[in-house]
């Protein structure tokens, strides 16, 4: 089953929330393309879901306006709204069977021909021989697919997801990923799904906004915010990021030379938020998986025009994929190493003396001044537009 995706998407301007004396949502602009997976990620409390409520018309905001379709829908109740709204509960009729729920928008409507749509629906969430079932007689995961169905058989313009997998199971959780996406792309209409998961967000969604203390912090698509996140925020909550502070020594090239302890390492200018000044501090960043590791005695096979730092194994952690190592080094304490599990190393155990290594151009530099202790918020101004 296929839609025609509409001309423009969402657009929120200057929107922002207040209750009383305090701001949930910052003043804030957004644009979400027409037909894209769009996702608000956050901890809890940053303003993405009351972001979304705003969307649906369930909260009106203290200032702004919502656009849908190029259309101002700021002052119009939800049911006027060409959204729909899946929650986390499902909210599904335990009265009526799979294809009853789906059919109840229609009938709703005052349709009476309904099978059709209803069949095609069944068809696309792959419940066509679960049709009669009342839903405690399903999965978490068909329950799940059971109310997208029976949000979408009112083709809505945008379809809003509110933490919909959070009372699965891991596993199934990943499955339902693959599933909403693969409906998204078959239906082609616009998904904004809210979240605090990072991996599902990085899974699911053509574009992210990393919400954080009601603002947004920064959005692009999944990968961009991964390799080259421009605030420690970022960094920190998407995944893990080692942070060394360093002293700029040389700007005046491509590559930055940087001094850390006694250590000199490099990063490409490009991979520099901001500008950087020599004598100035600022904050280099790596991912754990991007480090290799390698004993101290076999130092020499080490490839030239890499970063490399000294230090020593305190922590060891079998995970199956991979070993996850914690390491003390003069330029840092605690820096995170992922190695995967294809060829093990005996040596590599705590206590033991190694030498961290890795391409100076997967690194990242951010502003020293925004160091931040995971979980703190940094006021970084309003969102981008």
């Amino acid at each position: 089953m296929t839609a025609t995706a509409p001309s423009t998407g969402v657009r929120l301007s200057g929107i922002s929330k207040r209750y009383g004396t305090f701001t949930a949502v910052h003043p804030l602009d957004l644009s979400v393309p027409a037909g894209s997976f769009f996702a608000l990620l956050g901890a809890s409390g940053c303003g993405k879901t009351t972001t979304l409520r705003m969307i649906a018309g369930l909260e009106n905001p203290s200032t702004g306006t919502v656009e849908l379709d190029g259309t101002d829908v700021t002052a119009l109740p939800p049911h006027k709204r060409p959204v729909n709204t899946v929650f986390q509960s499902y909210a599904l009729f335990p009265h009526l069977d799979v294809y009853e729920n789906i059919a109840f928008g229609l009938r709703r409507r005052g349709l009476k021909s309904v099978r059709k749509q209803v069949e095609d629906m069944l068809e696309l969430v792959q419940l066509g021989d679960l049709a009669r079932r009342k839903p405690q007689q399903l999965s978490g995961g068909q329950q799940q697919r059971v109310a997208v169905a029976r949000a979408l058989i009112n083709h809505p313009q945008v379809l809003l997801l509110d933490e919909p997998l959070g009372a699965l199971d891991l596993k199934l959780r990943r499955q339902m990923q693959l599933e909403l996406k693969r409906i998204q792309t078959e239906v082609g209409i616009t998904f904004i799904h809210v979240t605090h998961d990072q991996e599902e967000a990085m899974a699911m969604a053509d574009t992210v906004a990393v919400m954080n203390d009601g603002r947004i912090e920064q959005l692009g698509a999944p990968a961009d915010l991964y390799e080259q996140p421009r605030t420690t925020f970022v960094a920190n909550f998407l995944g893990t990021s080692n942070l060394i502070t360093a002293e700029v020594l040389d700007a005046s090239g491509d590559e930055l030379a940087l001094r850390a302890a006694d250590t000199k390492l490099t990063l490409p200018a490009k991979r520099c938020t901001g500008t950087a000044r020599v004598g100035e501090k600022l904050l280099i960043g790596i991912r754990p998986e991007k480090i290799t590791l390698t004993p101290a005695e076999d130092a020499g096979t080490v490839p030239e025009g890499r970063n490399r730092v000294t230090g020593r194994i305190t922590e060891s952690s079998f995970t199956g994929v991979s070993t996850q190592y914690l390491i003390d080094s003069p330029v840092a304490p605690g820096l995170a190493v992922y190695q995967q599990n294809i060829e093990r190393d005996s040596r590599l155990a705590p206590g033991a003396e190694v030498v961290l290594h890795w391409n100076p151009g997967h690194g990242f530099g951010l502003d020293a001044a925004q160091r931040i202790e995971a979980g703190t918020d940094v006021d970084l101004g309003e969102g981008p537009s």
